[in-house]
């Protein structure tokens, strides 16, 4: 009798199994057959809109359905989190995802995020973010080997600005105090353009910056790169060294992808992934994302897993040795 049982329960768990595959396998075929949204964590106006105009467009006509992208803003970018991960698994809802709010956020407030590795299923990075090191002209070193040698001659002097504590400006500061055993004062400001003025005079020693936001003051001579933030120089600049090449494996990179709500059907998301990384691989929208600041990327869900996990340890390894807390 208990032999039996087994069998036809074994018999039902199977059933179940090919039923919820049919299902998924009919889902995808007929997918998609509404208009799709996407969530975007930042105000309108700002970088998730410049990272999402691109492709919107060309993956609407790929998919054959609009695409309407939502802003909802708020929480260090973490209520767009909370609106995808409570959205149905279907396809219907993307996130554009950001380094912050996906790995900063969860590794300085854990108890207040949701967690980016069982909410959501990772699709493609889309692009990375070149940040960029600047000082002033008249400060006396050319390069990062000597701004770290003139840290070190003045523990706690030399200052740095930063786009607002918690921020990728700011904890590349910390990263690099962190990996070189430099002592240097951060200044928290709301916003790049007070980081810019406050350099331009001089009340700060150094600024980190999105590269785009940089590049008039370096071609004009008004500021002085050292190096950038990403693993490999940027196309904006390439003659700026990278940190990497000096400090092997430091990056800081304010990535953008896609992501969907944990349980969306497989071939969903490998049809957006096709679909996106072809379309992120045409000249014309690879030269926008450049002349924005951004590199395009296009990379598999495993990949994007891969850099998304690697984040969240650097962040929570950082915040625990620095001892940093978002408020």
């Amino acid at each position: 009798m208990k032999k039996t049982l087994k069998i036809i329960q074994n018999f039902l768990v199977a059933t179940s199994l090919v039923a919820l595959s049919v299902s998924a396998c009919a889902q995808a075929q007929t997918w998609p057959d509404k208009p799709i949204r996407l969530i975007n964590p930042f105000a309108p106006g700002g970088f998730g809109d410049t990272v999402a105009r691109p492709l919107l467009d060309r993956l609407s006509q790929s998919l054959g359905q609009p695409i309407i992208i939502e802003s909802h803003g708020g929480a260090n970018g973490t209520l767009a989190s909370n609106v995808v991960a409570r959205a149905p698994a279907d396809g219907y809802t993307l996130l554009l995802a950001n380094l912050g709010p996906i790995a900063i956020s969860p590794a300085l407030q854990p108890a207040t995020t949701l967690d980016p590795l069982k909410n959501f299923v990772p699709i493609t990075q889309l692009v990375s973010g070149p940040l960029i090191l600047l000082i002033h002209p008249d400060l006396p070193v050319n390069n990062l080997e000597e701004l770290l040698a003139l840290a070190r001659k003045n523990p706690g002097k030399l200052s740095y600005g930063s786009v607002g504590a918690g921020s990728t400006t700011h904890l590349a500061g910390e990263l690099l105090s962190q990996r070189t055993g430099i002592d240097w004062l951060h200044v928290p400001y709301k916003g790049a353009a007070p980081v810019i003025t406050n350099l331009l005079g001089k009340q700060i020693d150094a600024g980190i910056v999105n590269i785009s936001l940089a590049k008039s003051y370096v071609e004009s001579g008004r500021l002085k790169p050292i190096a950038v933030t990403t693993l490999k120089r940027s196309a904006v600049m390439p003659s700026v060294p990278a940190i990497a090449e000096i400090i092997p494996g430091f990056e800081v990179n304010p990535w953008w992808g896609l992501m969907a709500p944990v349980g969306t059907p497989a071939p969903v998301i490998k049809r957006i992934q096709d679909e996106t990384i072809r379309i992120i691989q045409l000249p014309e929208v690879a030269e926008r994302f450049r002349q924005s600041g951004l590199e395009p990327e296009g990379t598999t869900s495993e990949a994007f897993d891969a850099r998304i996990r690697g984040d969240l340890k650097q962040w929570q390894d950082l915040a625990k040795t620095n001892k940093i807390v978002m408020d």
